[in-house]
């Protein structure tokens, strides 16, 4: 399996989070393997948007978002839950992430239905946190380069994954009129 280079993450955000539904996230865990295809992404930029976590300054949570493309920017939210992000952006913004909403599951389910707790296959990664679960996605794999073959990356998926479903990006109060929020059905 051949990853995503580093090239394709050096494009506008926007671009980026849609380029990414169809491809296929894989997680090494040990000797499993387990992967799902992107339905659902979310672009978050610079200074030109107030829901991005690199809106204001640069911080120690944040940090990943203005360093290279390509690597991995995993947060913990509500106290709870992780969410997972690709660092992407252009040389116009010093800083770009594309989160990644939800997956279908493809390799490795019985594995997802054990992390999760549960076995229906629809709802096993059909959020941020639903998929991070699934995937034993945590503070570890912050900053990880997603363009190697490591145990965390990201290659080719679906040749046509259809039509792109454009809408507001889901639980944030600032920017909501940017329509950065993608999706694709897949059957």
């Amino acid at each position: 399996m051949t990853t995503l280079p580093k090239t394709f993450y050096s494009r506008d955000t926007i671009t980026v989070a849609k380029c990414l539904l169809g491809k296929k996230i894989v997680r090494k865990i040990g000797k499993f393997e387990i992967s799902g295809i992107i339905v659902e992404t979310e672009a978050y930029r610079h200074r030109d948007d107030p829901a991005s976590h690199a809106f204001r300054k640069i911080t120690e949570r944040n940090k990943a978002m203005f360093e290279e493309v390509g690597k991995a920017y995993v947060y913990f939210t509500y106290g709870m839950h992780y969410c997972f992000n690709v660092v992407a952006r252009n040389s116009k913004f010093e800083a770009g992430a594309v989160l990644i909403r939800a997956i279908i599951p493809e390799k490795g389910i019985k594995i997802m239905e054990k992390n999760r707790g549960i076995k229906d296959i629809k709802k096993l990664a059909n959020g941020p946190a639903k998929l991070t679960q699934a995937m034993r996605i945590t503070k570890e794999h912050y900053g990880i380069d997603l363009t190697t073959n490591s145990k965390l990356f990201i290659t080719e998926g679906v040749n046509k994954p259809g039509k792109i479903i454009a809408s507001p990006r889901i639980g944030i109060k600032n920017a909501t009129d940017k329509l950065w929020n993608f999706k694709i059905l897949i059957k």
